[in-house]
């Protein structure tokens, strides 16, 4: 049955779909499992007769309404786990349904890795690969980044191969396009050979994480940090190979320290019972702490009695996927929570401003207020991109309202 938030067949459903936070409720006139890679191709002739519209879904844990739909919801849950791998070239071709904490034991079976995750970890292949999740480190994508090939199903229900060294350009706009371009079955991936981490968290007030910034940063494979709004603290998260991590202890308390495989010690809240949800944005690494100290200032001042969740914040070295949100420059993102039973809308619009005055691009997967005006001008790939789909899915078979908003399609 689907890694989602329901079970189900294929048959007509009176229920309600929800994504993982309960913030999204929406109820698909069907939802399909199809069994293997030409049973997605079939289906989508078949919407195609019949003119319907067909979205794919992952493990709905998108805060956004990229797979919202009232017609037909399509997982790829059946296709799923390693294929073939090359342990000398660290490749593997796995199914896009494939969960990452699952797919990470086969890997880790094959002597591979990720080569970095987010702090979950129950997001599909396909889905994470598509809306651009990412974990953090200076020099470290987004996930993305690892497909360098594989394949999907078309508009038209026929199954086409793209990979690197044939259609680079489709590749650079492949990576992030969230089921927009086609549907994809099977991802050939650039991995790491298995490797141990050593992570280690640090705690110590809000100055001295700053002061102390860029040499963190630049110190730990992985970096990233939490401040917690209430009590104004900080809590580092660093992750190194084993005899390369750092001595923090001068200006910080070391609060956790652990060694295990990539998908052991970077994802740690796969299992949060807590549910939340999140607006993000990605500005400039320059621009990172001017930001947050704006960011901060405003919490203190409006929301500090009625947000106590953590703000996230990480690193993304800068891609040339045409919707990616590292496009062309270094980035750092920077996350928003709140109780997912809590208002949270009047909280992330009184801020979201401030992250579009720092030249902040949306997460696609997370709360956001823009639309294809506003996103236009923050991609120089967006019209080439916008063609690409036209020339791909020229019916709108990939399409929902909210995508057509989204895109200006």
């Amino acid at each position: 049955m689907p890694n989602t938030p329901w079970s189900a067949t294929s048959e007509n459903l009176d229920q309600d779909f929800h994504n993982w936070s309960g913030g999204l409720r929406f109820r698909p006139s069907r939802v399909e499992v199809p069994g293997s890679e030409e049973d997605v191709a079939a289906l989508v002739r078949v919407a195609a007769r019949q003119g319907r519209t067909i979205r794919p879904i992952g493990s709905a844990h998108s805060s956004s309404e990229l797979f919202v739909t009232d017609d037909i919801l399509v997982s790829l849950d059946h296709i799923r786990g390693l294929r073939e791998h090359d342990a000398r070239r660290h490749l593997a071709t796995v199914g896009s349904g494939s969960e990452l904490t699952h797919l990470s034991k086969e890997l880790e079976a094959a002597g591979l890795t990720l080569s970095n995750f987010g702090d979950v970890a129950t997001q599909t292949v396909g889905g994470a690969i598509g809306t651009g999740t990412h974990g953090s480190g200076r020099g470290l994508y987004n996930l993305s980044m690892m497909l360098i090939g594989g394949r999907l199903v078309t508009a038209k229900g026929e199954i086409r191969t793209f990979g690197a060294e044939e259609e680079p350009d489709f590749l650079r706009a492949f990576r992030v396009s969230f089921g927009t371009l086609g549907i994809l079955t099977w991802a050939r991936l650039q991995l790491d050979p298995l490797h141990d981490l050593h992570r280690q968290e640090w705690c110590l007030a809000f100055e001295p994480c700053m002061e102390a910034l860029e040499q963190l940063a630049r110190e730990n494979r992985n970096f990233d940090f939490y401040w917690y709004p209430r009590s104004d603290e900080v809590k580092l998260r660093c992750i190194n190979p084993p005899g390369e991590e750092k001595d923090y202890s001068a200006f910080a308390r070391l609060a956790k320290d652990e060694i295990g495989s990539p998908h052991e010690v970077i994802p740690q809240h796969s299992d949060l019972p807590y549910r939340f949800e999140e607006m993000e944005y990605c500005v400039p690494a320059e621009a990172g702490p001017t930001c947050l100290r704006t960011l901060r200032a405003r919490i203190k001042e409006r929301w500090r009695r009625s947000v106590g969740w953590r703000l996230l914040y990480r690193y993304i070295k800068g891609d040339d996927t045409w919707l990616s949100e590292a496009h062309g420059r270094d980035s750092v993102s920077i996350s928003l929570h709140q109780n997912a039973s809590l208002p949270y809308w009047v909280f992330f619009l009184d801020l979201e401003p401030i992250l579009r005055d720092h030249g902040g691009r949306p997460h696609w997967a997370k709360k956001h207020s823009l639309r294809a005006p506003e996103l236009r001008a923050l991609y120089p790939m967006w019209d080439r991109f916008l063609a690409l789909r036209q020339e791909m899915d020229p019916e709108g078979r990939f399409l929902t309202p909210y995508l057509r908003g989204l895109l200006g399609c």
